[in-house]
Formats: structure tokens, C-alpha cells, sequence
């Protein structure tokens, strides 16, 4: 997927406001690129292709209501995108790095997104349920659901973008976890995944 490519995806499918708001994150994200490494520099002139689509691809499977969970965020990827298209959810962004925190909670605030929470501090000790979990780049499959799963009901889905190793992955939290998995191509890159999950709970 080209740059042109994500960007024509996301604005066939949200509004001015919303591709406003990732213009705006994208360009805070370059700013504070020199200050801090948010994202890998290589990939700065194509961040709506591999952080921002990448990201926003999570939103159409997922319910339209409830809480979203989103471990690991980082630069912003893939939490605090998707609050930019819809700013009247509930975005719980968990971070353990304290700079890292620090610029979501500064970057959310600059982006009018009053319902983003940013928690300093590792998803074991988060306890609130929700209706979306999202992990990007954070641990296999097995070990982000062992984090998170007290903050999961019956019906939570967990959105879990992968590399290659994404059935590798859903075969082992298998041998741990009962549940509806599902492995989906990604749209922006042909060696990436995304796992889907439902109804996961312990064996």
C-alpha cells in the first residue's frame, strides 16, 4: 500500500474532522520524532501506510460502542489513531514509559480528545472492563491475553495485529486459551496479520 493508497482508504471512510486530526497527530509525530524515538525514522515519510491505516484497519470489526483497551500505545499506534476517528469513545491507552505517557497524554490534548485515559504503568494492574483489546507490537498472542484478561468479558474483542508467525502464535494461546480465533490479512502489508479473538477465557 502506497501513501496515496492510505491515505484515499481513510478518507473514504471518515470524515474531514477525523483525517484533520491525523494529519495533525502525524506532523506531532515528526516534530518529536527528533526529540524522542517514537517511530522508527525510515518509516516517517510513510507513516499513513505503515503506522496510521495500519492502525485504522482495527476499526470496522470492532463494536461500534464500549471501552477500548490499548496496550503498549507508544508513538500512538494503534490507540491513540483510532481516537482520532472516533473521539466519542472511551480510549484507554497503557504505557509503561513515562515519556512515552507523557506525550500521549500532551498529543491527545492537542487533538481535542478529551476521552483518551492514559495509564502509566503495565495493563496487569489495569481492572476495567472493556469492550476492545488492541495490542500492536507488544508480546505473542498468548502473553498480551494472560495480561489483559482480567480487564475481558465473554463477548471482549481482542484485536491483535501480527507478523508472519500469526498462526504460530494463535496455536500456542490455544494450548492455554479457549476462544474464537481468527486470523485476517492485514491491508497494508502482505506479511502482516491481524488475530481476532472472542470469547476468550482460561482452559
Amino acid at each position: 500500500m502506497t501513501e496515496d493508497d492510505a491515505r484515499d482508504w481513510a478518507t473514504t471512510r471518515f470524515d474531514a474532522g477525523a483525517i484533520a486530526r491525523l494529519d495533525h497527530l502525524a506532523a506531532i509525530i515528526t516534530v518529536e520524532s527528533d526529540q524522542q524515538n517514537l517511530i522508527a525514522r525510515s518509516t516517517l515519510a510513510t507513516i499513513w501506510s505503515r503506522h496510521i491505516v495500519d492502525s485504522l484497519q482495527l476499526a470496522p470489526p470492532a463494536p461500534d460502542q464500549g471501552d477500548w483497551l490499548d496496550i503498549g500505545t507508544g508513538a500512538g499506534f494503534p490507540g491513540l489513531a483510532l481516537a482520532a476517528v472516533q473521539p466519542e469513545r472511551r480510549f484507554i491507552l497503557v504505557e509503561p514509559r513515562r515519556l512515552r505517557a507523557d506525550f500521549l497524554r500532551e498529543t491527545a490534548a492537542a487533538l481535542a480528545l478529551p476521552l483518551v485515559e492514559v495509564i502509566t504503568g503495565k495493563v496487569e494492574n489495569v481492572r476495567q472492563p472493556v469492550a476492545v483489546i488492541s495490542a500492536r507490537a507488544v508480546a505473542q498472542v498468548a502473553q498480551i491475553i494472560a495480561s489483559a484478561v482480567q480487564c475481558a468479558s465473554n463477548e471482549t474483542l481482542w484485536l491483535l495485529p501480527k507478523g508472519r508467525a500469526a498462526r504460530e502464535e494463535v496455536a500456542r494461546a490455544k494450548q492455554r486459551w479457549h476462544g474464537m480465533f481468527h486470523v485476517e490479512q492485514s491491508i497494508t502489508d502482505p506479511e502482516s496479520s491481524i488475530v481476532i479473538a472472542r470469547g476468550v477465557r482460561a482452559r
